[in-house]
């Protein structure tokens, strides 16, 4: 199922089925299937043009951003939270050994910061190697040299380092909460990413606090022409359509509560 899931996606994003067109079209244009070749060219100009010109993916981003609140007033007191893996350059940290973050880092800079709060909370991280290849170290690995640095001692750290999927993730969670005799723990992760998550961790009957974080838009997007940004524009598109799939095939999969928990 990984491995198919990655391979699905590769084919299946945005700009992988604008280019699948235009090989249909080109290909229907040798075999002189004008139509085709038509619709085929017409198919991806209108792909990459509601991609990268529109607002059309900050809108689908903003929606399920806008699912789960962020609390307004943080915990009176703090047990444990659980950090979801995602947001480290593993392949980079590999071979450097350093502590490099992509756009998720919210989502350990919110630990971090609710670590110093309560000093006597443990901080679960859930993450191994998300690649195909899998010779990569996770997030959980990385954290071990992150959190130390900002006072956060490695005793108070659980590391999960296997999981390589939010399904896995919940899976092999629930294991080390029911080792550590923990509950009611802050669920931390991006807001785009928090309805999957909430699902799988509900159908698995796990007690979570949603504690989103990492916002990519600003909650006021409204459908329009975007051409200042169509960088931005393709990789909210591709985040939020990755996302859908994921609660599609979970939800199919029987391994979500429901189809967009809120």
């Amino acid at each position: 199922m990984f491995v198919i899931s990655k391979l699905v996606w590769i084919f299946a994003q945005p700009l992988s089925l604008a280019f699948f067109l235009v090989f249909l079209a080109l290909l229907a244009g040798l075999l002189r299937w004008r139509a085709f070749s038509i619709l085929g060219a017409a198919g991806s100009a209108l792909i990459l043009f509601v991609t990268l010109y529109t607002t059309a993916g900050n809108l689908l981003m903003q929606g399920l951003e806008q699912r789960f609140a962020k609390p307004a007033a943080d915990p009176e007191s703090l047990q444990c939270m659980i950090v979801l893996g995602g947001a480290f350059e593993n392949e980079v940290n590999t071979t450097r050994h350093g502590i490099e973050f992509n756009a998720a880092a919210d989502r350990f800079i919110e630990a971090l910061r609710l670590g110093q709060k309560f000093p006597q909370s443990r901080i679960l991280v859930s993450g191994g190697d998300g690649s195909i290849s899998g010779i990569y170290e996770g997030d959980a690995a990385a954290s071990e040299r992150f959190f130390p640095l900002f006072g956060v001692g490695k005793d108070r750290l659980i590391e999960e380092r296997q999981s390589r999927t939010t399904f896995e993730n919940a899976v092999n969670t629930k294991e080390f909460l029911a080792s550590q005799g923990l509950s009611h723990c802050l669920l931390i992760t991006s807001g785009f990413h928090m309805p999957r998550s909430v699902g799988i961790f509900r159908k698995l009957g796990i007690d979570i606090v949603p504690w989103p974080t990492d916002y990519r838009t600003d909650g006021q997007v409204k459908p329009d022409l975007d051409f200042t940004q169509p960088n931005l524009n393709a990789q909210n598109m591709a985040t939020a359509i990755r996302e859908w799939y994921g609660l599609i095939g979970y939800y199919l999969a029987g391994r979500t509560s429901e189809l967009y928990p809120q």
